[in-house]
């Protein structure tokens, strides 16, 4: 199958791409389906796919990682899924009904969430207007979450019922948990008003494939040859900018490039289109990669961590700052397996209206880190899914698997009122911030973080004032500016990446490949704007 190293090698190639993720895939196919073979891939994991991974639990497969194809008009992973006979076509949507409680069993009128339910949706889209028509908000309201609460307070105002004021508030407040879920935070304030509208969300809808997200790998993979992935080979080093010395190319030292005044001439000369690689990428176990050109695809939660260290010289202080901004959020999935139903069949989600919400104080974070928790949703008669974000859910990552599945099962004994409802035989939770090669779930606007720094970080680095081509070009989802946070993201941004590497240095017509529809071309003029 692919190359796994055993002892330190030193080798070159034209691309070196950094993952193998969706946007590493993304970018290697499109560089083979255009001719140019003459790279490699290098994945720290024993596994490609990055944050896309379908396990089996019970009769189906489960995701551990990205959930859907998002959005239908216009979604290359929805054209390649289609092409490949991956959706089921004719999809009978399966009714679902929610069963709204309180702490004490109490379930709510459906009418009563469904109003509170249309309201917050109101209030999400006026939010959004915010980007779309630029408008300025209130005095001191800064993020999602402050405006929906003072949204949500004046509509409460006309709520003259004490005990169904309370009710409604804490429905309000299981949706917000519900949102962090979706934008990837810990809390709602966390992201910027100004920014929530630069999300672009594709029509039709969320679609699940039912052979697992990971059976799209396979098409995307399909021109990728297998010797040029090489797995298990975690990077430590990328030494971006060298200068000619009488022994070589050497990396820059850029505390002393001030040192004489000739030091930026020492760069200049660095030989363009040479024998001499541009770029030398040192991995963990020693390993030497020499290349014209890098496609990092490092996620952002990395290079939150990491992003310092890992270039030679460091980073420009502009993409320094953008990835600082930006949000990376931890969102984990807990899935429990029964022996048998223990349900109404006709319920499909359980939704928990906790009475005291947890604050960000660490110990009570631990004490009550599961009221983050915001329903159980059916996923089989004998499969049950929670969903759990932000610093509740790193805590989550810290407990066993048997102690989260006895947590769950004394919250559904006691939101349904039943001591009988049985232990699950298995349960499974993911670790997103917990895994080496992610240290989160997906980017999200923070408060005072905007699409320049996701622009920031997609600029691609020059080795040399002289190159036709840049040295370093950064793909993953954190680097589109419509499309964060999704796969479909992360595909069109590795496209774009390798479509730069591919355009002719002399100005000709680029004829840019459609995958499977003319709609993959109009998706990726948007990606490149």
């Amino acid at each position: 199958m692919s190359e796994t190293a055993t002892k330190t090698k030193t080798e070159k190639c034209k691309v070196l791409i950094i993952g193998a993720g969706m946007a590493g895939l993304s970018a290697a196919s499109h560089l083979a389906k255009n001719g140019l073979t003459d790279f490699k891939i290098l994945e720290a994991r024993n596994r490609i796919g990055g944050r896309i991974i379908s396990i089996e639990m019970g009769q189906q497969r489960v995701e551990l990682g990205a959930n859907w194809i998002h959005g239908v008009l216009g979604n290359p992973m929805f054209e390649i899924a289609t092409a490949h006979g991956l959706i089921n076509i004719i999809n009978i949507p399966k009714p679902h009904k929610i069963c709204c409680l309180t702490e004490e069993g109490k379930q709510i009128p459906f009418p009563i969430l469904q109003d509170i339910y249309e309201a917050y949706v109101c209030f999400l889209r006026r939010c959004e207007e915010y980007f779309l028509c630029q408008f300025i908000p209130p005095p001191g309201i800064d993020s999602v979450g402050e405006h929906i609460n003072l949204e949500s307070e004046m509509y409460l105002d006309n709520e003259t019922d004490p005990k169904e004021k309370h009710i409604k508030k804490l429905i309000f407040n299981c949706l917000l948990k519900r949102e962090t879920c979706i934008s990837g935070c810990h809390n709602m304030n966390e992201i910027d008003l100004l920014e929530l509208g630069s999300y672009t969300e594709l029509q039709g809808g969320n679609i699940v494939l039912p052979s697992g997200y990971s059976s799209i790998l396979g098409p995307i993979c399909q021109q990728i040859p297998k010797e040029s992935i090489i797995k298990a080979q975690p990077v430590k080093t990328i030494h971006w900018k060298r200068k000619k010395t009488c022994s070589g190319l050497e990396t820059v030292d850029e505390d002393n490039e001030g040192d004489s005044d000739d030091s930026d001439k020492t760069v200049t000369e660095v030989p363009v289109g040479g024998q001499d690689a541009m770029v030398k990428v040192v991995t963990t176990d020693g390993n030497v990669y020499h290349a014209d050109h890098v496609i990092c695809s490092i996620p952002l939660g990395v290079l939150k961590e990491n992003g310092k260290l890992l270039f030679d010289p460091e980073l420009p202080q502009y993409k320094l700052e953008s990835i600082d901004r930006l949000l990376f959020g931890t969102v984990d999935k807990i899935f429990l397996e029964y022996d048998r139903p223990f349900l109404n069949a006709d319920i499909s989600e359980v939704m928990l209206l906790w009475d005291q919400e947890s604050d960000d104080k660490v110990e009570n974070i631990e004490k009550n880190w599961f009221k983050k928790i915001y329903s159980f949703s059916k996923l089989s008669e004998t499969l049950l899914l929670a969903w759990v974000s932000g610093l509740e859910a790193e805590y989550m990552e810290t407990l066993s698997h048997e102690a989260v599945a006895d947590v769950c099962t004394g919250i559904l004994r006691k939101f349904l009122k039943d001591p009988y409802v049985p232990k699950p035989k298995r349960c499974v939770c993911t670790s997103w911030h917990k895994q080496q090669y992610c240290r989160g779930s997906y980017t999200a606007m923070a408060v005072g973080a905007s699409q320049e720094d996701i622009e920031n970080i997609a600029q691609p680095l020059y080795s040399s004032p002289l190159q036709s081509k840049p040295s370093v070009l950064f793909a993953g989802e954190h680097t589109h500016t419509n499309f964060y946070s999704t796969v479909h993201g992360a595909y069109l941004s590795g496209r774009a990446a390798a479509q730069i590497l591919l355009t002719p240095d002399s100005p000709q017509e680029i004829v840019m490949e459609s995958d499977e529809s003319d709609l993959s071309s109009w998706i990726q003029g948007i990606s490149l704007d």
